[in-house]
């Protein structure tokens, strides 16, 4: 079964995911340049939103992504009275987990009052790191110190074998290390980068601050900053499969995932330039897809030619008529009418093909959970 989520949304005057120049991210499109949101921005708004940590973090099943694996497991063993010997013994070795290929040592990172870190980002669950602690430890007692510190970090996350985590985030978005000691995830969720239905017209904001003591005239900084103002088109899908399996076959919190998801995809923002422009804008258009086939499907090409604003209707209007003419085109020429099953939230009078209309985003749940609980 496959769950797609579709929305359409304007943005005030933003910067919300800058490029390595401090410019919003764009993309050519249609042979037009177009706004852009990164997939990875998306996410990491989802992962972040208080709606994800209200509904997950306190049942520790939330990752999170880091290089300071060693102080963590420094910590679990502290916390299992194992001692202090054994611990530092132990702790050494963590940083070249995930350099097993042998090009790359871990190491103490300069500046940082010699900090240990692993030398990739690990992607960790809560309730990982008790257990890989204790695999370290019982590890470390059977090889002797010794031969602990001579051994090839290859062979020690070899025999620790691979650690699979119970987290949300991680089954929805996936993970990949270099390590044997965490099992690759598949993600179960697709996150599309975000484009502008129309043409992008970037623009820049010249500004000054001046001195409030010196009582002196004129400005003491002058900057600027690129920004834009654009209506995107948001993609993502769940493959319900995937997921259970990720999750252990839990089904409940499966459900409550994607629940979750369909909320905090809908309501969580980007952080980028957020305190100059305050661009809070959540859409006007929330369609959601439940399909018995493993079938994803974007509308993005119904944008192919840009959306445009007239006398009659308003940018967003004439992007929920192109979407709308798009879905009933390819439903017809791909018969997916018949394995469709569809509902929209609108904050105006929109409908499209073979969509039922509910009035709120906590109705638009509602018709999903009961989708899931036919699935």
């Amino acid at each position: 079964m496959l769950i797609q989520i579709h929305m359409l949304q304007n943005y005030a005057p933003s910067n919300l995911n800058r490029d390595d120049t401090g410019s919003p991210k764009n993309a050519f499109f249609g042979g037009v340049q177009r706004g852009r949101i990164s997939s990875q921005c998306l996410k990491r708004s989802i992962r972040w939103s208080e709606t994800f940590v209200q509904a997950f973090d306190d049942d520790g099943l939330l990752a999170r992504r880091t290089k300071l694996l060693p102080g963590l497991i420094r910590d679990e063993l502290k916390a299992m009275d194992v001692d202090a010997e054994a611990v530092e013994a132990i702790v050494r070795r963590v940083p070249e987990i995930g350099s097993e290929s042998g090009r790359e040592r871990g190491r103490v990172e300069e500046g940082e009052e010699g900090i240990l870190k692993t030398r990739q980002l690990i992607f960790l669950g809560q309730n990982e790191i008790r257990p890989l602690a204790e695999k370290l430890l019982k590890l470390y007692r059977k090889m002797g110190d010794k031969e602990w510190a001579s051994a090839k970090i290859a062979d020690i996350t070899k025999d620790l074998g691979t650690s699979l985590p119970r987290s949300v985030d991680v089954a929805m978005f996936g993970r990949m290390t270099t390590s044997a000691a965490f099992e690759d995830v598949q993600a179960a969720v697709q996150v599309a980068h975000a484009l502008s239905v129309n043409a992008l017209s970037q623009e820049f904001d010249y500004f000054t601050a001046v001195d409030d003591i010196s009582g002196e005239t004129g400005a003491e900084m002058i900057g600027d900053v690129e920004f834009n103002s654009s209506t995107y088109y948001k993609y993502l899908n769940v493959h319900w499969e995937q997921l259970l399996e990720n999750l252990g076959d839990d089904v409940e919190v499966a459900r409550r995932a994607v629940l979750t998801l369909l909320e905090a995809a809908a309501t969580a923002q980007p952080s980028g330039k957020q305190n100059t422009f305050a661009a809070h804008n959540l859409p006007d258009l929330v369609l959601v897809e439940v399909r018995e086939k493993n079938l994803p499907v974007s509308y993005a090409n119904a944008f192919l030619e840009p959306a445009r604003q007239s006398r009659e209707r308003t940018l967003m209007d004439d992007a929920v008529a192109r979407l709308g003419d798009y879905m009933a085109r390819v439903g017809r020429t791909y018969g997916l009418e018949a394995l469709d099953r569809r509902a929209l939230t609108a904050v105006q009078d929109y409908s499209l093909p073979g969509a039922e209309v509910v009035p709120s985003l906590t109705d638009l749940q509602k018709w999903l959970a009961a989708q899931l609980q036919e699935g």
